[in-house]
């Protein structure tokens, strides 16, 4: 296992271990923000969404669809990448500071057990669209809609592979 593999795994994280890294952030003065998705193929709206989510924090916290969830939310043929994997690839990345994969559908559970400064969404959405925007508000958080012009996701990517 090369050391760049072991650091992307070293970011993995459980929620409980999250919870004593937010304190101690919080603790320090340092801004969390997080952000998630399915991640099944990466691609450069990924990368976008994850340095612009970092943008507005000190530390980045990435939650990673658990396959069941993937497969409830995208579909019997997804994901195509376990959630391991998923979870390393977007380890990998420089922005990112800590991810935690979850199971259930939406964030809720991880926002109320985080509380994060800021909750990063992609610009498909708008703050007033964003699912978990009354939970974020409750808490004293704020939404942020982040990253480039929805133009690049994996449905997509997929049909020009089939179609080749």
């Amino acid at each position: 296992m090369t050391a760049a593999f072991r650091q992307a795994s070293s970011k993995i994280a459980s929620l409980e271990t999250l919870k004593d890294v937010c304190a101690a952030a919080r603790n320090a003065g340092r801004k969390i923000s997080f952000a998630n998705g399915c991640f099944d193929l990466l691609h450069v709206g990924h990368t976008r969404y994850l340095q612009a989510a970092r943008a507005e924090g000190d530390l980045l916290i990435v939650g990673v669809n658990a396959d069941e969830s993937v497969r409830r939310l995208k579909g019997p043929n997804r994901p195509l990448q376990n959630e391991n994997d998923r979870a390393r690839l977007i380890g990998a990345l420089h922005a990112v500071d800590w991810v935690v994969i979850f199971p259930e559908d939406t964030v809720e559970n991880l926002l109320l057990a985080l509380k994060p400064d800021v909750h990063c969404k992609g610009t498909d959405y708008t703050e007033e669209t964003v699912p978990e925007r009354a939970i974020v508000r409750g808490y004293g958080g704020r939404v942020a809609i982040v990253g480039d012009p929805k133009d690049h996701n994996t449905s997509d990517l997929l049909k020009s592979l089939g179609s080749r």
